[in-house]
């Protein structure tokens, strides 16, 4: 998965938005205020991080070791930094997917309607 590919992937969700809060080169990819993704994406290697349920999270670590580690200066409880080259394009947008779908759950009801998301 390309960095172009990565970020038009996190765009396509509904009310999806790219922002710059912490300098130009790092992508926050955010709904309804609320960030799901983070990524510079020209680094190499490409790397995103990605919110996960804090027991999928200790289960992808340990699936693959070095590619998905604890979040880079996030909660490491929830956050996961995922490699994204080394892995598949598919494992990759599921997690990408799931990340999404964790801060909608936690947005009140009605942001969550309007999302097409209950």
């Amino acid at each position: 998965m390309s960095p172009d590919e990565l970020r038009a992937f996190c765009l396509a969700f509904n009310a999806a938005v790219e922002e710059f809060p912490f300098n130009p080169d790092i992508s926050v990819f955010k709904v309804c205020g609320k960030m799901f993704a983070l990524s510079d994406l020209s680094g190499r290697p490409l790397t995103i991080n990605l919110k996960c349920d804090p027991e999928d999270a200790l289960r992808l670590r340990a699936d693959h070791p070095g590619r998905i580690v604890p979040g880079w200066h996030m909660n490491k409880r929830h956050w996961n930094t995922v490699t994204v080259g080394p892995l598949p394009d598919r494992l990759v947008r599921d997690l990408i997917e799931d990340s999404y779908d964790l801060v909608v759950a936690g947005l009140p009801r009605a942001e969550r309607l309007r999302l097409d998301r209950p």
